[in-house]
């Protein structure tokens, strides 16, 4: 039982770690990495639904051009005018009535509370989608030394930081944006990436409840 324990929150982080890389700009790494066939394979371990979008993920990336790609990702995230679905967590909760500074320093206090840094070297903003689902990877990773370290109390405490983090952040304010990619992608690959996020993100908060 430990042992299957381990084997899915391993599998759980790989899939958050590779999530994350899908909202970076897309590059000929994705296929030469084989980034799909290792969430394929991760997915499986987790649940039959996860690892179907996982392939549907899969197929929509390999029948898109690269430049298709490049320009959809710009058009969806970048701008510099238009943006259709702005990937940082202060801009949706600024429309729920939170003010950003607040939704960001949330987040940043729930990293600190992690032992998560954002690396210096990242030149985005802290509430970037692909740092929340990085900080989730990081979550499941530890998950999983615990569970093979039979580690209880860190175990308890990581189930903690994940709920805190997807019902209090990624829970709050990716339903408007995934509604958003889907409406605005040109490319099939955004609309199945919003979708298999969508679906990683219910299972994730189903984990150890």
């Amino acid at each position: 039982m430990a042992n299957q324990a381990f084997e899915r929150a391993a599998a759980l982080a790989d899939v958050s770690r590779l999530l994350a890389a899908c909202y970076y700009e897309p590059g000929p790494e994705f296929a030469e990495e084989r980034l799909f066939d290792a969430m394929i394979d991760a997915a499986q371990r987790i649940d039959a639904v996860l690892a179907e979008k996982a392939s549907l993920l899969k197929t929509a990336f390999e029948a898109d051009s690269q430049q298709d790609l490049l320009v959809d990702y710009a058009h969806l995230f970048l701008g510099p005018v238009g943006l259709l679905a702005l990937p940082y967590e202060s801009a949706w909760l600024e429309k729920q009535g939170v003010p950003s500074s607040e939704a960001t320093q949330a987040l940043l206090n729930l990293f600190a509370d992690g032992g998560f840094e954002v690396d210096p070297d990242f030149r985005d903003l802290p509430d970037h989608i692909a740092v929340e689902l990085e900080f989730l990877y990081t979550a499941f990773f530890r998950t999983a030394a615990a569970i093979r370290d039979a580690d209880q109390p860190a175990i308890k405490e990581l189930i903690d930081l994940r709920q805190r983090l997807i019902d209090l952040h990624l829970g709050r304010w990716c339903p408007d944006f995934f509604a958003a990619v889907r409406t605005g992608a040109q490319c099939r690959f955004y609309r199945e990436l919003a979708e298999m996020t969508a679906q990683f993100i219910a299972v994730a908060r189903r984990e150890g409840v």
